[in-house]
């Protein structure tokens, strides 16, 4: 065992002199064998790279400095620039390979797009003429060239059905989807995490048992059926909620943002308001059916794991509620896995609302 020094703690009264039966303070500084100092140095900053003679503890073993031990804590900024720059360069090899696969699902697909276009009775010149038009006789690595140069420049082409610009498409389009997509998110969120958090503080009882069971049935239904059985329940057999459109062909509402929600709100239109938000609620609740069980799961499990931590018991020793316990204390600390799967959730009903 190697000679270490420290600050004597606050215990040091309760160390008798040899052949005395009185107490007396030792020296500040105390040097002698003994492997289990860290136990007893109060508010020790570790690691530091500063030393002093009366307050020094060195762990058995250790060599090196401090900056070599912990290599992550001392990152420069010239470490981390030429991180970024890294990544920045791998983020061209990325998007050319992306493009050049989804280029490929679309080259590899059988049919002619000229033929489909003119329709199975145009003759050959008409196809031959189209084709040379759009560069379809090109060789594939001039075709890939235009496509990813296009891309670049958010050219998407021409629909064929409406031969209309696809990003304008898209624009016009993406408010419908947008609105959609926060509507569900919101409901998924609150439903989550309230469902989340009574199976944690509840587990091992009926309501965490029922949770989970509602969780795994939200994930494995298929959200097509279940927007079918919805609509049949709920528009069919009971005509509760209407089956298509933003809102009724009756109500009248000026577009300012093309979300119809936000338009209500600004114009002060309170029966279109309620009519676009009673619209959302087939699709939002059909949407959000996964993520609300996704998010219910992750919560679930992050809270159990903070519950258990050492702040928590000491939170629950204090007196202290449970609702101050679970909302203040453990929910914060366990909110970052549930932050990082809404936001990826949030990305796939982005991608996939229509």
């Amino acid at each position: 065992m190697s000679s270490t020094s420290f600050s004597w703690p606050r215990v040091a009264p309760l160390i008798r002199r040899p052949g005395s039966t009185s107490t007396v303070p030792p020296r500040r500084s105390f040097t002698g064998t003994f492997p289990g100092c860290l136990l007893f140095t109060p508010r020790r900053r570790w690691p530091s790279t500063r030393k002093s003679a009366g307050s020094a503890c060195t762990l058995p073993g250790a060599s090196g400095s401090t900056r070599s031990q912990f290599p992550e804590q001392y990152s420069s900024p010239t470490t981390m620039s030429a991180f970024i720059l890294r990544r920045l360069a791998l983020l061209v090899p990325t998007l050319v390979g992306i493009s050049l696969l989804v280029f490929l699902m679309i080259y590899l697909v059988p049919g002619d797009p000229a033929q489909i276009m003119l329709g199975e009775r145009a003759n050959a010149e008409s196809v031959a003429a189209l084709r040379q038009q759009m560069g379809l006789d090109q060789p594939f690595y001039v075709q890939f060239g235009r496509f990813f140069w296009d891309l670049l420049r958010l050219d998407l082409g021409r629909s064929i059905r409406t031969h209309e610009k696809i990003v304008t498409e898209i624009l016009h389009r993406f408010p419908a989807t947008c609105e959609l997509t926060v509507v569900s998110m919101g409901l998924a969120i609150v439903g989550g995490v309230f469902l989340g958090v009574l199976a944690a503080v509840r587990r091992g009882r009926m309501a965490d048992l029922l949770g989970m069971v509602l969780a795994t049935a939200g994930i494995s239904v298929p959200v097509f059926w279940l927007g079918l059985m919805l609509m049949l329940l709920l528009s069919v057999q009971f005509p509760l909620f209407p089956v298509s459109g933003r809102v009724d062909a009756q109500t009248y509402l000026e577009p300012i943002t093309h979300f119809y929600l936000l338009d209500a709100a600004l114009r002060g239109n309170g029966h279109a308001f309620g009519d676009a938000a009673w619209h959302l609620v087939l699709p939002a609740v059909t949407l959000g059916t996964i993520p609300l069980a996704v998010i219910a799961r992750m919560t679930r499990s992050s809270l159990l794991e903070v519950l258990g931590e050492d702040y928590v018991r000491t939170a629950w020793a204090k007196g202290l509620s449970e609702r101050l316990v679970v909302l203040r204390h453990a929910l914060k600390n366990s909110f970052v896995p549930t932050l990082t799967v809404i936001a990826l959730q949030f990305g796939y009903l982005l991608g996939g609302a229509v």
